[in-house]
């Protein structure tokens, strides 16, 4: 706006200096306009006079704007430069007690394991006191066991004035000690074969009616499957299971005469095995091991309807 009134004053200015001296009549008319041209010029300086003021109060406005700006800067550099000094502050007084809380927690952790391994350990020594109760109850059994009749004495000469006496059998051999006949067995059953079935077949014959006489009878028929004789085995393990039943050698025997029957290829029978040993032992580890059987067969691990029972062989 400021502009446009001096151009228009510019313009007046120009017209005036270039026209003419006219007759009195053209005078009036430009003391007019020089009157308006006065009055403009007023009117111009006046509006100069107020946009110099205007525009000093506007730089009074942003100077302190801009002085603000920096004061305002100035306190959050300042904040900042606290809140930095107190996060470090924090962090110095929390990491310490974090990393020494991570050391504990190490150190539980390291003691659960130790603690773990102890009770580890304590369960395989308290299953060796166990083991060794249950072998000197044996041991006490086969000592309180009475001692085989001496053989009778053949008489040396006959009746006189008689017929010879008639031959008395030979006695039997005596037996060994138990303990000794059943350990010597144990230790031939590895590699010596033959050997080990002499030995415990000896130990059926003296102590048949002993705690550890199904097991003799059971490792018999073990042999018997390491030797590949099946039909011996199966024999073998028919006799523990009826001359000497429930006792700690029965699901070994199922187990095992199932897999001799499954070996000879008669599977019906060897998965009925399996699952009499699953019906009466569940929870023995060898019934898992009957259910991977019978699945192998494409059976479920429920008892199966026994086949028509053959005789057993003795």
């Amino acid at each position: 706006m400021f502009r446009r009134f001096a151009v228009c004053a510019l313009i007046a200015v120009v017209v005036l200096s270039l026209a003419p001296m006219r007759a009195p009549a053209a005078s009036k008319e430009i003391q007019e306009l020089q009157r308006d041209l006065a009055a403009l010029q007023e009117q111009v300086r006046i509006l100069k006079e107020s946009q110099d003021k205007q525009l000093s109060a506007l730089t009074v406005l942003v100077q302190q704007a801009l002085d603000n700006s920096s004061r305002s800067n100035t306190g959050v550099a300042v904040i900042q430069n606290n809140l930095q000094q107190s996060l470090k502050d924090l962090e110095s007084k929390v990491s310490t007690p974090v990393a020494g809380m991570t050391t504990r927690l190490d150190n539980v952790d390291q003691d659960v394991r130790t603690l773990q391994q102890s009770v580890s350990d304590l369960t395989g020594i308290m299953n060796r006191m166990q083991q060794g109760i249950t072998d000197l109850n044996h041991a006490v059994a086969i000592l309180q066991a009475p001692p085989p009749p001496p053989p009778a004495a053949p008489s040396a000469t006959a009746p006189s004035g008689g017929a010879p006496a008639a031959a008395v059998p030979a006695a039997e051999e005596p037996c060994p000690a138990a303990a000794q006949l059943y350990a010597d067995a144990g230790r031939d059953r590895v590699g010596k074969y033959d050997l080990a079935l002499k030995e415990y077949a000896e130990y059926l014959r003296c102590y048949g009616n002993l705690d550890l006489a199904p097991n003799a009878q059971y490792y018999i028929g073990y042999i018997h499957t390491l030797q590949g004789d099946n039909e011996a085995a199966v024999r073998d393990f028919d006799v523990v299971l009826e001359k000497y039943p429930d006792n700690n050698k029965t699901a070994d025997a199922l187990y095992s005469k199932g897999v001799a029957l499954v070996k000879l290829g008669r599977l019906t029978e060897g998965g009925n095995e399996f699952g009499e040993l699953i019906k009466r032992f569940p929870k023995n580890d060898l019934a898992l091991k009957a259910c991977e059987q019978r699945k192998t067969m494409g059976l479920n691990c429920g008892v199966a309807k026994a086949a028509p029972a053959s005789k057993k062989k003795k």
